[in-house]
This record gives C-alpha cells, structure tokens and sequence, in this order.
C-alpha cells in the first residue's frame, strides 16, 4: 500500500504540471484552427509501472520453461496422476507456483483449480479431465463497477499428432514461453495494488481446440463478468525463425478490425460510417503500442490486422465470439520445425520444440510489454462508454458525446483522432471532465474520432471509437 501511495504520488504532481499548461492552452483557444493541430507532447511515466518492468526477471522465465519441458510432455491426454510426467504434474506445479505468487499480495490474490469434464471431440477421443490453472488479482474497485484483465498462455503441448499422449511433447516455445510470462507477471503484480482485477491463467487444452480457454470464456459470459481485455501470449520464445531472420525487438500483437461478434446492425452502420480498422480489440493493439513505446522503449509492437496467423487460432478467439476485446502476442518469425514436431533429427536437421530454440531474454522484453500495458489498463479509468458523433444536421464540425465515467479517481477526458488512413492515433487535445465536446471546423468526414479516458496520476484509458 506504501509502494502505491509513494509512486501515484509523484505521477500524480508530474501530471498536475503537465495537465495545467495543456489545460491553460486550450483556454486561451477559442476555436481550433481548420489545420490539423500539432501532436500530443510526451506521454507521462507512471513509477509503478516502470518499477513492474524492472522487476521481471529473465532468469525466473528460464527457470520455469525448463521445469515444464523435463514434465516430458504436457499433452491434454497425457497422465494426470503422475508426479513426474504429464499434464497432471505440469497443473499441480503451476498451481503451487501460483500460490507461491498469491502469499505475496497481502490476501489480494487467490487461485484455483477450473477443472471441467471435456465430451469427447475431434481431438479427444474419451471424456476428459481439463484443468485450467486461474490467479486472480483483486482491485480496489467495488464489485458493482468491477473490470477485469486477463492474460493467459497454455501450459498444455503436443507434438506430431494432438492426440498422442505418450510421445516427448517438451513444448518449449508452445507454450512454455507464454506460460512462464504469464507466471512471472502473477508473482511480480501480486505486490502492487490496482483498481481493477486482474486475472492471470494457465489454461488446458489449446492444442484440442482451444477448449480451457473456451471453458473459461463461456463461464464468464453466462456469469456477466466485465472483460474489458484479455492478452494471450502463445510462442514468444524464438527469436530466429525458419525464414533465417533474427529479430530480437519485435513482438506481434494480432487484432481483428471487424469484430467476429458483429451483429447485422452494426455491419450496416460500418458500411455507412467506417470502423473497419477500429474494433474495441484493435483499440487495444494501438494502447499496447503507444504503451510499449514509453516504458519498453527497446522492443517494437508490430500490429498485425488480422485475428490470427494463416491456418491457426489461438486461445483469444473464444473471448473474441463472446464480444471481449481479446489480442494475441507471438514472435514475428516463426520456426515450424519447433513446433507440433516429434523429436527428431532428419538430415541433420534438429526437429521438436526444444529448450535450446528458446531466447529467455526476448520472452522477458515480451513479458515486459504485457507487464506495462496491463498495469496501465488496471490502473486507469475505464474506457468511455456510449461514445456517438452526432449527426443530425450537416456541418464541418464533429460534436462528440459520452456517458461520464463512474471511476472515483477521474481527471477528464482527451478526444483523440487521425487521418483515416493512419494505422495509429496521431493527434489528441485534453478537454477537461465533460461528457460533449465540439470540435469546430475539423470535419468529422475528413478523420477517425475517439474518446479516452485520463485519472489524476495521468493513467490514461483506451480509446473509444463512437458507434
């Protein structure tokens, strides 16, 4: 709580002096120029996030990738009672990890065990047992206004056949490396506090049909639970891929554009107005962008526009079909002779997903960037809701209207907006604690227009596009 009060502190004074002479700017400006205003000056470092980023250790992630793959294998239908090889050793290692996470946050973290019978199905071939490991992270929000963040990987592998249960499947890359990002980031947050919930998963099943993520994410929808975002991060470990790149800087972050949940209304008014590029998910490819770039300077996020990869599907997609913002981060040049390979060497050529193939470093730089963007999320103010442009008469103005956020902490709001060829928002103007503004003289025709939201230590929301 110290920590907390201490860092919010110091943001909170640096943003005072930054928000007053933007505040003193705007109102000596009675109309804005038909030009196009400049950029938005320097983002504001918030001490808590910078000390999470330092925190994450590169030696920890080494340490529990290594453990998953001597499990031998983590396939789905491997043994579960095993204490040495299988899928059940690998769920009650985590678990005991996750624990170990939670004694950290002061009673604020809990875990537990989601287990669930799968029917039989296309890659299982006899009811099975599924656990998906959850740590959850609670904020200081009421439940009533409760948002929550997720980040998961898949702890379960494979090799040639998805159904072989007893062929060395070490799974190193896929997806050791998101699992053990996703352990690190429990055990370095538990020691913060933030105003929203975070939940950190290590689910089951992905190679079967993404079915633990499923799991989840249908329990969540038919519980209401307010997903505002969740991140999974699945093969971020290599950093030299099959086309002979390496590229030790760069993640991809995939977003779909058009939402996979649309419904035919909304499909007519996109075709009227735009938003082909600017779903709730692809907001959140920009914030994790923009975030990366203050506080992991070194590591580029390479928006991909598409929902995944050519032929695969990650464990987002469920979250995606239950209209929640949902993202995957993956390395940017894959290596597929480590990946659903039988151990093997043919030719001379090394085959499986081996230990040696993975870079610990880069899965820490990735870790890093979720690290940050996920911290800025809990800590800030919700994205605005019900955000519309108004369009009842025709003008060269844009009126933009709102519902008020109920976040205690507030400061205002910013309108952001760019040229509507632009992938990223490249101009935004602080506008105060109002629920409408205009902007007079820039056309809500010629840009793209959206809202976020900005509390007192200068935690700033994602943008919302209007409807």
């Amino acid at each position: 709580m110290v920590i907390r009060v201490v860092l919010t502190l110091v943001s909170f004074l640096g943003f005072i002096v930054i928000g007053t002479a933007v505040i003193a700017q705007i109102q000596t400006q009675t109309k804005l120029p038909r030009e196009i205003p400049s950029r938005p000056g320097p983002v504001r470092r918030n001490a808590q996030i910078q000390a999470i980023v330092r925190e994450i250790d590169p030696r920890r992630i080494q340490a529990t990738i290594r453990k998953l793959v001597s499990f031998g294998t983590r396939n789905t239908l491997s043994e579960q009672e095993n204490p040495l090889r299988g899928i059940g050793a690998a769920r009650d290692w985590l678990y005991s990890e996750f624990q170990k996470a939670a004694e950290l946050s002061g009673g604020r973290m809990t875990v537990e065990k989601q287990a669930f019978e799968q029917p039989k199905a296309a890659r299982i071939p006899e009811p099975t047992l599924l656990t998906n490991l959850v740590a959850t992270l609670k904020g200081t929000q009421p439940q009533s206004v409760e948002r929550l963040y997720l980040l998961s990987g898949h702890y379960d592998s494979m090799c040639s056949s998805p159904t072989d249960g007893k062929c060395d499947a070490p799974g190193a890359n896929d997806d050791a490396s998101g699992t053990a990002a996703v352990l690190e980031l429990a055990r370095v947050m538990s020691k913060y506090e933030f105003d929203a919930t975070i939940v950190f998963m290590a689910v089951a099943g992905e190679e079967q049909g993404l079915l633990g993520s499923t799991y989840f994410a249908e329990t969540a929808k038919q519980k209401g639970l307010n997903i505002e975002a969740m991140f999974t991060n699945d093969i971020i470990g290599n950093t030299l891929g099959g086309n002979g790149i390496r590229d030790y800087a760069t993640v991809r972050v995939f977003s779909e554009g058009i939402p996979t949940s649309e419904t035919p209304e909304e499909a007519r008014v996109r075709r009227a107005i735009g938003g082909e590029t600017d779903s709730p998910s692809r907001q959140l490819a920009r914030f994790i962008r923009s975030t990366a770039e203050t506080y992991v300077p070194n590591m580029k996020v390479m928006m991909v526009y598409r929902r995944d990869r050519y032929l695969r599907g990650g464990d987002h997609i469920p979250f995606l079909e239950r209209r929640f913002p949902a993202v995957r981060f993956t390395e940017p040049n894959e290596d597929y002779r480590h990946q659903h390979q039988n151990v093997r060497i043919e030719n001379g050529i090394t085959y499986g997903d081996l230990v040696e193939f993975v870079d610990f470093e880069y899965v820490a730089n990735v870790a890093r960037v979720n690290a940050a963007s996920l911290a800025m999320l809990a800590l800030a103010p919700a994205r605005p809701k019900s955000v519309r442009i108004l369009t009842q008469r025709l003008t060269n103005d844009t009126e933009l209207t709102w519902s008020a956020n109920n976040d205690a902490d507030l400061f205002g709001y910013e309108v952001v907006w760019r040229d509507t060829i632009s992938p990223i928002w490249t101009n935004s103007l602080w506008i105060g604690n109002v629920t409408s503004y205009t902007m007079r003289g820039v056309s809500k025709d010629n840009y793209f227009f959206g809202v976020r939201a900005v509390d007192k230590g200068g935690n700033y929301s994602p943008v919302s596009y209007p409807q």
